[in-house]
């Protein structure tokens, strides 16, 4: 059984993560398959338009923390093959049909796509102030969501796809039988249009979409590293093992209350 399976529609390619008894977990095999699909989606000719999905209960549960326990790093190892569609360098149109748990990594994969369709069991979180030292700052921002909302997102709180499509973040959604079928009628309607414009839209949106400065950047860099980093492992093995967490915080308690800021870093 592929952990990364394909069916094709036409123009339309359908890429299903299949990992279901991890949740699709972002294990390093599962990543480099999928990295090995979405060059053989850029790359096809015959091929236009994607819609991306996950088996079982969850779309994608995020890193793969198990492995990355067994690896001793946290957030997992590189792959081989360059990632199109992580990277944000694919041309053609993506649309995220959303069958169930969107957390951590599979979040950021949500909001990678362009077009999204969500189940209405779907939950979603952006973990990273669970397993990090700072929490996810930017992907509020990337949504246009107003600065609580950012705040809530970035601090872990989990939203349902009813939540999330009052929000805007999401644009259909559907029982669960009706996920698919409406993925694959939003993709037909993005072949009815010229080529062209169907490519030059979506490349014009993504490049419109909110961005985070190199001055913020610089600072959340130092931020990752403001605190015991051990508290990251410490996170996920808690995790793993089902317990209550043992965090440290800081190595130097001052260190609470000498934080870096955005004037500390050139423009």
């Amino acid at each position: 059984m592929a952990i990364v399976e394909t069916e094709q529609h036409g123009k339309i390619l359908v890429i299903r993560m299949n990992r279901p008894e991890r949740l699709n977990a972002m294990g390093k095999e599962l990543r480099e398959q999928l990295a090995q699909k979405w060059n053989m989606f850029r790359k096809n000719p015959d091929l236009e338009v994607a819609v991306f999905t996950g088996t079982g209960k969850g779309f994608c549960a995020g890193e793969d923390m198990k492995e990355s326990l067994a690896d001793g790093a946290p957030g997992g190892s590189e792959i081989e093959t360059r990632d199109p569609f992580w990277h944000m360098e694919l041309e053609k149109p993506v649309i995220g049909a959303i069958n169930g748990f969107a957390m951590g990594g599979g979040f950021m994969l949500v909001e990678r796509t362009d077009l999204r369709v969500a189940s209405k069991n779907a939950v979603f979180e952006v973990s990273e102030a669970k397993r990090w030292l700072l929490g996810g700052y930017n992907h509020g921002t990337f949504a246009n969501m107003p600065y609580p909302i950012a705040m809530e997102m970035a601090l872990g709180y989990r939203f349902s796809a009813q939540r999330f499509y009052e929000l805007g973040f999401i644009n259909r959604i559907v029982d669960p039988v009706k996920l698919m079928p409406t993925a694959i009628e939003m993709a037909e309607h993005l072949l009815t249009l010229p080529p062209a414009a169907r490519v030059n839209t979506v490349h014009m949106m993504r490049q419109i979409r909110p961005k985070m400065t190199k001055q913020q950047d610089a600072l959340a860099d130092a931020l990752h590293q403001h605190g015991d980093l051990n508290d990251r492992i410490e996170s996920r093995a808690a995790f793993s093992e089902k317990r209550n967490p043992n965090f440290k915080g800081w190595e130097k308690p001052e260190d609470r209350y000498n934080m870096p800021n955005l004037s500390d870093f050139p423009e």
